[in-house]
């Protein structure tokens, strides 16, 4: 049943943010009666659309649901006061919510008026559905996903900076929906000055997110197509130039440029993630840039690695994705974990996450 609540979660992932996606299952007699999962941020939780389904057939029933139920008013009433008004009989919940504004007290609220609660029921799978909700309410900070395509040899160009297209159309499409799950895709300068990329979703529907380009020297060409689209979601240029005059010629194109501190020369990434954080940003998908991939690497601020490789061979001098100085011994390389394997096609997605963070988990 627990699956099942995960499976109505996963509908919302993308759509809810600055909420974590949810899903509820109310069972009687081993029947499911009602069934809901959280599908835009300011609307019903996954729990009253589930105990609506359910009607009166909810009144001693198991209730499974990813994430503890709410304790607090937000834009919606509680939750927990709407399963204890429902008198439902037990109510098995996936992970405990690390919002201070819940912590627990969900779980509290039920025990007092006699409702059988247990926590911690395929709790690894819960917290994955919620990675860049978690980070964001426990340090202030997005969840950072890396994404690179690669050959065979690690190769994310040719020496003379080919790259189009490493990986095929089943894995670029994959791509797509991911960026429209996320809140904001980073990419450096050079990336822009190289591919002149879009950075939308280009799904039927799909929501696209909002597009940040580091540029410590405002490189970036005004006639660039990321500063030219039809897109709700705004274009942000991070950098640390005091170019008064190419900032507002960017800023006349419609986009936003956001001071940030500065590191080594160039845009301070903890700095730049510090504020998306503050605005609310939950999630980044870092793309481009062989720069931005290895400062992000050296600075340990990759939180989930998506290696998409095809079965192609560059060879001799192309380019591999991290640039700067890597591990001088095997012993000190990053090693990751939770390693997952996906295929799409000939390619195949390899995930993982750094060792030292999952051993925090």
């Amino acid at each position: 049943m627990m699956r099942r609540a995960l499976a109505l979660a996963r509908k919302g992932v993308g759509k809810t943010s600055p909420n974590p996606a949810v899903g509820c299952v109310v069972v009687r007699d081993g029947v499911i009666v009602g069934e809901g999962w959280h599908r835009k941020a300011g609307t019903p939780h996954a729990e009253v659309h589930a105990l609506a389904q359910a009607g009166d057939a909810a009144r001693g029933a198991d209730v499974y649901v990813t994430l503890e139920p709410c304790a607090h008013h937000g834009k919606t009433p509680p939750c927990a006061d709407a399963l204890v008004e429902a008198k439902v009989g037990r109510v098995f919940v996936g992970m405990v919510d690390p919002n201070p504004l819940v912590a627990g007290r969900g779980l509290e609220l039920l025990r007092r008026a006699g409702i059988v609660t247990e926590s911690g029921l395929l709790e690894e799978e819960c917290h994955r559905l919620n990675e860049p909700f978690i980070k964001h309410v426990t340090t202030g900070r997005p969840f950072v996903i890396l994404k690179s395509a690669l050959t065979l040899d690690g190769k994310i160009a040719t020496a003379t900076g080919d790259s189009r297209w490493i990986t095929n159309d089943r894995s670029r499409r994959y791509v797509h929906k991911l960026r429209s799950e996320m809140d904001a895709v980073m990419v450096g300068a050079g990336t822009v000055l190289a591919d002149d990329p879009q950075l939308t979703s280009r799904l039927p529907g799909g929501k696209d997110p909002m597009r940040v380009v580091v540029d410590s020297t405002l490189r970036i060409p005004l006639h660039a197509r990321l500063l030219h689209l039809h897109s709700s979601a705004p274009t942000v240029i991070a950098t640390t130039s005091g170019d008064e005059a190419k900032i507002v010629r960017l800023e006349a194109a419609g986009a936003e440029v956001l001071r940030c501190a500065g590191f080594n020369g160039h845009v301070d990434l903890t700095d730049l993630l510090r504020q998306l954080g503050e605005r609310g940003v939950q999630s980044v998908l870092l793309e481009g840039g062989r720069e931005l991939a290895g400062s992000a690497l050296h600075r340990g601020l990759i939180d989930k690695f998506l290696f998409f490789y095809a079965p192609k061979i560059v060879g001799g001098d192309g380019l591999d994705p991290f640039a700067g100085p890597g591990a001088e011994r095997i012993d000190r390389t990053l090693r990751l974990a939770r390693i997952a394997t996906r295929r799409f096609g000939d390619d195949i997605l390899l995930e993982g996450y750094p060792e030292a963070a999952c051993s925090q988990v």
